[in-house]
Protein backbone atom coordinates (compact mmCIF):
# COMPACT_ATOMS: atom_id res chain seq x y z
CA UNK A 1 0.00 0.00 0.00
CA UNK A 2 1.27 3.46 -0.92
CA UNK A 3 -0.28 6.70 0.33
CA UNK A 4 0.85 10.23 -0.53
CA UNK A 5 0.67 13.04 2.04
CA UNK A 6 -0.52 10.59 4.67
CA UNK A 7 -1.63 11.63 8.15
CA UNK A 8 0.39 9.94 10.88
CA UNK A 9 -2.15 10.63 13.61
CA UNK A 10 -3.13 6.95 13.78
CA UNK A 11 0.49 5.82 13.50
CA UNK A 12 1.82 7.35 16.73
CA UNK A 13 0.37 6.68 20.17
CA UNK A 14 1.29 10.19 21.37
CA UNK A 15 -1.48 11.45 19.09
CA UNK A 16 0.67 14.09 17.39
CA UNK A 17 -1.09 15.41 14.29
CA UNK A 18 1.61 15.36 11.62
CA UNK A 19 1.83 13.96 8.09
CA UNK A 20 4.34 12.07 5.94
CA UNK A 21 5.12 12.83 2.31
CA UNK A 22 4.72 9.12 1.55
CA UNK A 23 3.57 6.07 3.54
CA UNK A 24 4.52 2.58 2.34
CA UNK A 25 3.16 -0.60 3.93
CA UNK A 26 4.19 -4.13 2.93
CA UNK A 27 2.81 -7.57 3.80
CA UNK A 28 5.79 -9.84 3.16
CA UNK A 29 9.56 -9.89 2.83
CA UNK A 30 9.08 -10.44 -0.90
CA UNK A 31 6.99 -7.28 -1.16
CA UNK A 32 9.63 -5.31 0.75
CA UNK A 33 12.22 -6.67 -1.67
CA UNK A 34 10.16 -5.41 -4.61
CA UNK A 35 9.84 -1.95 -3.03
CA UNK A 36 13.62 -1.85 -2.70
CA UNK A 37 14.26 -3.16 -6.23
CA UNK A 38 11.77 -0.65 -7.71
CA UNK A 39 13.46 2.16 -5.76
CA UNK A 40 10.24 3.14 -4.05
CA UNK A 41 12.11 3.77 -0.77
CA UNK A 42 13.84 7.10 -1.29
CA UNK A 43 15.73 9.27 1.15
CA UNK A 44 14.80 10.30 3.74
CA UNK A 45 12.95 7.29 5.09
CA UNK A 46 11.96 5.95 8.48
CA UNK A 47 10.76 2.48 9.38
CA UNK A 48 8.19 2.44 12.18
CA UNK A 49 6.17 -0.13 14.09
CA UNK A 50 2.95 0.96 15.76
CA UNK A 51 4.48 4.32 16.67
CA UNK A 52 4.35 3.52 20.39
CA UNK A 53 7.89 4.78 21.00
CA UNK A 54 7.92 7.82 18.71
CA UNK A 55 7.52 11.55 19.18
CA UNK A 56 7.04 13.45 15.93
CA UNK A 57 8.00 17.12 16.21
CA UNK A 58 6.95 18.11 12.66
CA UNK A 59 5.69 16.72 9.36
CA UNK A 60 7.98 14.05 7.92
CA UNK A 61 9.16 15.10 4.45
CA UNK A 62 10.06 11.58 3.39
CA UNK A 63 8.93 7.95 3.28
CA UNK A 64 7.46 6.19 6.30
CA UNK A 65 7.71 2.38 6.07
CA UNK A 66 5.54 -0.05 8.00
CA UNK A 67 5.60 -3.85 8.09
CA UNK A 68 2.49 -6.02 8.09
CA UNK A 69 4.48 -9.26 8.01
CA UNK A 70 2.53 -11.73 10.16
CA UNK A 71 2.73 -15.31 11.31
CA UNK A 72 3.86 -17.30 14.34
CA UNK A 73 5.62 -20.51 13.30
CA UNK A 74 7.18 -23.23 15.46
CA UNK A 75 10.57 -24.01 13.92
CA UNK A 76 11.97 -26.41 16.55
CA UNK A 77 10.89 -28.08 19.75
CA UNK A 78 12.21 -30.28 22.55
CA UNK A 79 10.71 -31.51 25.80
CA UNK A 80 12.05 -28.38 27.50
CA UNK A 81 11.94 -25.59 24.91
CA UNK A 82 10.18 -24.33 21.81
CA UNK A 83 11.61 -22.05 19.12
CA UNK A 84 9.23 -19.80 17.19
CA UNK A 85 9.64 -17.49 14.20
CA UNK A 86 7.40 -14.43 14.32
CA UNK A 87 6.66 -11.81 11.68
CA UNK A 88 7.85 -8.29 12.46
CA UNK A 89 4.36 -6.87 12.00
CA UNK A 90 2.72 -9.08 14.64
CA UNK A 91 1.36 -7.05 17.54
CA UNK A 92 3.66 -7.76 20.48
CA UNK A 93 0.92 -8.46 23.01
CA UNK A 94 -0.84 -10.79 20.58
CA UNK A 95 2.37 -12.83 20.57
CA UNK A 96 2.57 -12.79 24.38
CA UNK A 97 -1.05 -13.92 24.64
CA UNK A 98 -0.34 -16.73 22.16
CA UNK A 99 2.67 -17.90 24.21
CA UNK A 100 0.58 -17.96 27.39
CA UNK A 101 -2.23 -19.87 25.67
CA UNK A 102 0.28 -22.45 24.41
CA UNK A 103 1.85 -22.89 27.86
CA UNK A 104 5.18 -21.36 26.85
CA UNK A 105 7.05 -19.55 29.63
CA UNK A 106 9.19 -16.43 29.35
CA UNK A 107 7.21 -13.62 27.71
CA UNK A 108 4.40 -13.18 30.26
CA UNK A 109 6.13 -10.36 32.18
CA UNK A 110 6.15 -8.35 28.95
CA UNK A 111 2.36 -8.39 28.67
CA UNK A 112 0.55 -5.40 27.11
CA UNK A 113 3.69 -3.53 26.20
CA UNK A 114 2.49 -1.62 23.13
CA UNK A 115 4.17 -2.09 19.78
CA UNK A 116 5.08 -4.81 17.33
CA UNK A 117 7.49 -7.73 17.32
CA UNK A 118 10.01 -6.13 14.95
CA UNK A 119 10.26 -3.02 17.10
CA UNK A 120 10.63 -5.14 20.24
CA UNK A 121 13.88 -6.52 18.87
CA UNK A 122 15.16 -3.06 17.93
CA UNK A 123 14.30 -1.43 21.24
CA UNK A 124 15.05 -4.39 23.54
CA UNK A 125 11.80 -3.85 25.40
CA UNK A 126 11.70 -4.88 29.02
CA UNK A 127 9.54 -4.91 32.14
CA UNK A 128 9.34 -6.56 35.55
CA UNK A 129 12.76 -8.17 35.45
CA UNK A 130 12.62 -9.49 31.87
CA UNK A 131 14.09 -8.07 28.65
CA UNK A 132 13.20 -9.37 25.21
CA UNK A 133 16.89 -10.13 24.56
CA UNK A 134 16.47 -12.94 27.11
CA UNK A 135 14.08 -14.65 24.68
CA UNK A 136 15.49 -13.75 21.25
CA UNK A 137 17.71 -16.23 19.41
CA UNK A 138 17.92 -14.69 15.91
CA UNK A 139 16.81 -11.46 14.24
CA UNK A 140 16.21 -11.76 10.48
CA UNK A 141 16.60 -8.59 8.43
CA UNK A 142 16.59 -7.23 4.91
CA UNK A 143 18.87 -4.38 3.89
CA UNK A 144 18.52 -1.74 1.18
CA UNK A 145 20.38 -3.99 -1.25
CA UNK A 146 17.58 -6.53 -0.85
CA UNK A 147 19.86 -8.95 1.01
CA UNK A 148 18.48 -11.07 3.85
CA UNK A 149 20.89 -11.15 6.78
CA UNK A 150 20.31 -13.02 10.06
CA UNK A 151 21.85 -11.79 13.31
CA UNK A 152 22.22 -14.27 16.19
CA UNK A 153 21.38 -12.67 19.50
CA UNK A 154 25.07 -12.52 20.42
CA UNK A 155 25.66 -10.16 17.48
CA UNK A 156 22.79 -7.81 18.34
CA UNK A 157 24.76 -5.78 20.93
CA UNK A 158 21.83 -5.73 23.31
CA UNK A 159 21.90 -3.40 26.30
CA UNK A 160 19.32 -1.51 28.33
CA UNK A 161 16.82 -0.22 25.71
CA UNK A 162 19.52 -0.46 23.09
CA UNK A 163 20.67 -2.70 20.28
CA UNK A 164 22.77 -2.87 17.14
CA UNK A 165 19.69 -1.94 15.13
CA UNK A 166 19.37 1.50 16.74
CA UNK A 167 22.74 2.63 15.39
CA UNK A 168 22.76 5.20 12.62
CA UNK A 169 24.77 2.95 10.31
CA UNK A 170 22.01 0.31 10.56
CA UNK A 171 19.31 2.64 9.26
CA UNK A 172 19.03 0.66 6.00
CA UNK A 173 18.44 -2.64 7.84
CA UNK A 174 14.81 -3.66 8.36
CA UNK A 175 13.69 -6.41 10.74
CA UNK A 176 11.44 -8.91 8.93
CA UNK A 177 11.27 -11.83 11.42
CA UNK A 178 12.34 -12.45 15.00
CA UNK A 179 13.04 -15.92 16.41
CA UNK A 180 12.41 -16.64 20.08
CA UNK A 181 13.10 -19.48 22.47
CA UNK A 182 10.42 -20.09 25.11
CA UNK A 183 10.43 -22.61 27.94
CA UNK A 184 7.98 -25.50 28.22
CA UNK A 185 9.09 -25.99 31.82
CA UNK A 186 7.29 -23.92 34.46
CA UNK A 187 9.43 -20.98 35.47
CA UNK A 188 8.57 -17.42 36.47
CA UNK A 189 10.21 -14.11 37.31
CA UNK A 190 8.17 -12.77 40.21
CA UNK A 191 10.58 -10.87 42.46
CA UNK A 192 10.06 -7.50 40.80
CA UNK A 193 7.68 -4.66 41.66
CA UNK A 194 4.34 -5.71 43.11
CA UNK A 195 3.86 -8.94 41.13
CA UNK A 196 3.71 -11.19 44.20
CA UNK A 197 1.25 -8.85 45.88
CA UNK A 198 -1.00 -8.81 42.81
CA UNK A 199 -0.82 -12.60 42.52
CA UNK A 200 -2.54 -12.87 45.90
CA UNK A 201 -5.74 -12.14 43.96
CA UNK A 202 -5.37 -15.49 42.15
CA UNK A 203 -5.81 -18.96 43.71
CA UNK A 204 -2.74 -20.40 41.96
CA UNK A 205 0.40 -19.15 40.24
CA UNK A 206 -0.12 -19.94 36.57
CA UNK A 207 1.00 -18.36 33.30
CA UNK A 208 -2.42 -16.76 32.88
CA UNK A 209 -2.42 -15.53 36.49
CA UNK A 210 0.98 -13.90 36.02
CA UNK A 211 -0.14 -12.32 32.75
CA UNK A 212 -3.32 -10.95 34.31
CA UNK A 213 -1.33 -9.64 37.29
CA UNK A 214 1.09 -7.81 35.00
CA UNK A 215 -1.84 -6.35 33.04
CA UNK A 216 -3.53 -5.19 36.27
CA UNK A 217 -0.32 -3.53 37.50
CA UNK A 218 0.31 -1.76 34.20
CA UNK A 219 -3.32 -0.67 33.85
CA UNK A 220 -3.20 0.86 37.34
CA UNK A 221 -0.15 2.97 36.44
CA UNK A 222 -0.13 3.63 32.72
CA UNK A 223 -2.71 5.54 30.68
CA UNK A 224 -4.42 3.89 27.71
CA UNK A 225 -2.97 5.60 24.59
CA UNK A 226 -6.38 5.23 22.93
CA UNK A 227 -7.73 7.57 25.62
CA UNK A 228 -4.75 9.79 26.50
CA UNK A 229 -1.90 10.17 24.03
CA UNK A 230 1.42 8.86 25.36
CA UNK A 231 4.38 6.68 24.48
CA UNK A 232 4.61 4.79 27.75
CA UNK A 233 7.80 5.42 29.70
CA UNK A 234 9.22 8.63 28.25
CA UNK A 235 12.55 8.44 30.10
CA UNK A 236 15.06 5.67 30.65
CA UNK A 237 15.97 4.76 34.21
CA UNK A 238 19.53 6.06 34.66
CA UNK A 239 22.35 3.70 35.55
CA UNK A 240 24.95 5.45 37.72
CA UNK A 241 28.22 4.52 39.35
CA UNK A 242 28.16 3.35 42.94
CA UNK A 243 30.38 6.32 43.80
CA UNK A 244 27.64 8.65 42.54
CA UNK A 245 24.83 6.62 44.10
CA UNK A 246 26.11 6.28 47.68
CA UNK A 247 26.07 10.02 48.56
CA UNK A 248 22.55 10.26 47.08
CA UNK A 249 21.44 7.28 49.16
CA UNK A 250 22.73 8.96 52.32
CA UNK A 251 20.83 12.11 51.39
CA UNK A 252 17.69 10.22 50.32
CA UNK A 253 17.64 6.97 52.34
CA UNK A 254 14.23 5.96 50.91
CA UNK A 255 15.42 6.21 47.33
CA UNK A 256 14.54 2.97 45.48
CA UNK A 257 17.28 1.35 43.43
CA UNK A 258 18.24 -1.84 41.62
CA UNK A 259 21.65 -3.45 41.59
CA UNK A 260 23.01 -3.71 38.04
CA UNK A 261 26.55 -4.84 38.79
CA UNK A 262 29.19 -4.48 41.46
CA UNK A 263 29.86 -0.91 40.40
CA UNK A 264 26.57 0.16 38.79
CA UNK A 265 23.14 0.98 40.23
CA UNK A 266 19.85 1.78 38.45
CA UNK A 267 17.66 4.51 39.94
CA UNK A 268 14.00 4.85 38.90
CA UNK A 269 13.62 8.07 36.91
CA UNK A 270 9.94 8.21 37.82
CA UNK A 271 10.78 8.42 41.53
CA UNK A 272 13.17 11.33 40.94
CA UNK A 273 10.63 13.16 38.76
CA UNK A 274 8.01 12.67 41.47
CA UNK A 275 10.41 14.02 44.11
CA UNK A 276 10.81 17.12 41.97
CA UNK A 277 7.07 17.71 42.20
CA UNK A 278 6.20 17.11 38.56
CA UNK A 279 3.63 14.31 38.92
CA UNK A 280 0.30 15.53 37.53
CA UNK A 281 1.66 18.91 36.43
CA UNK A 282 1.27 20.32 32.93
CA UNK A 283 2.98 22.76 30.63
CA UNK A 284 0.35 23.76 28.12
CA UNK A 285 -1.22 20.70 26.50
CA UNK A 286 1.53 18.30 27.67
CA UNK A 287 1.63 16.89 31.20
CA UNK A 288 3.33 14.43 33.52
CA UNK A 289 0.92 11.58 34.21
CA UNK A 290 -0.70 11.80 37.63
CA UNK A 291 -0.16 8.10 38.43
CA UNK A 292 3.25 7.42 36.88
CA UNK A 293 5.74 10.28 36.63
CA UNK A 294 7.80 8.41 34.06
CA UNK A 295 5.02 8.98 31.52
CA UNK A 296 4.40 12.22 29.63
CA UNK A 297 0.94 12.63 28.14
CA UNK A 298 -0.86 14.63 25.48
CA UNK A 299 -3.85 16.29 27.15
CA UNK A 300 -5.30 17.10 23.74
CA UNK A 301 -3.83 18.98 20.82
CA UNK A 302 -0.25 18.95 22.05
CA UNK A 303 2.51 19.36 19.51
CA UNK A 304 5.84 17.61 19.56
CA UNK A 305 7.38 20.92 20.63
CA UNK A 306 5.04 21.05 23.64
CA UNK A 307 6.20 17.60 24.76
CA UNK A 308 9.86 18.50 24.23
CA UNK A 309 9.45 21.68 26.30
CA UNK A 310 7.97 19.64 29.16
CA UNK A 311 10.68 17.00 28.83
CA UNK A 312 13.42 19.64 28.99
CA UNK A 313 11.88 21.23 32.08
CA UNK A 314 11.59 17.87 33.84
CA UNK A 315 15.17 16.92 32.96
CA UNK A 316 16.46 20.26 34.26
CA UNK A 317 14.67 19.76 37.59
CA UNK A 318 16.06 16.23 38.06
CA UNK A 319 19.57 17.35 37.17
CA UNK A 320 19.41 20.28 39.58
CA UNK A 321 18.10 18.17 42.49
CA UNK A 322 19.99 14.90 41.97
CA UNK A 323 22.88 15.76 39.64
CA UNK A 324 21.66 13.12 37.16
CA UNK A 325 20.76 13.75 33.52
CA UNK A 326 17.86 11.51 32.52
CA UNK A 327 17.48 10.71 28.83
CA UNK A 328 14.35 10.14 26.73
CA UNK A 329 13.56 6.54 25.85
CA UNK A 330 11.29 7.60 22.99
CA UNK A 331 12.68 8.27 19.52
CA UNK A 332 12.29 11.94 18.66
CA UNK A 333 11.72 12.61 14.95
Amino acid sequence: MKLEHCSLLSHNTFGIDVAARCFLEYNSAEELGRLIADRQITEPYLHIGSGSNLLFTKDYDGVILHSRIGGIEVIDETDESVWVRVGAGVVWDDFVAYCVAQGWYGAENLSIIPGEVGASAVQNIGAYGVEVKDLITVVETMNMRGEIVSYPVEACAYAYRDSLFKRSDMKDVFVIYVCFRLSKIERYTLNYGTILQELENHPNVTLEAVRQSIIAIRDSKLPDPHVVGNAGSFFMNPVVSRAQFEPLQRQYPRMPFYEVSENKVKIPAGWMIDQCGWKGKALGAAAVHDKQALVLVNLGGATGADVIALSDAVRASVCEKFGIDIHPEVNIV
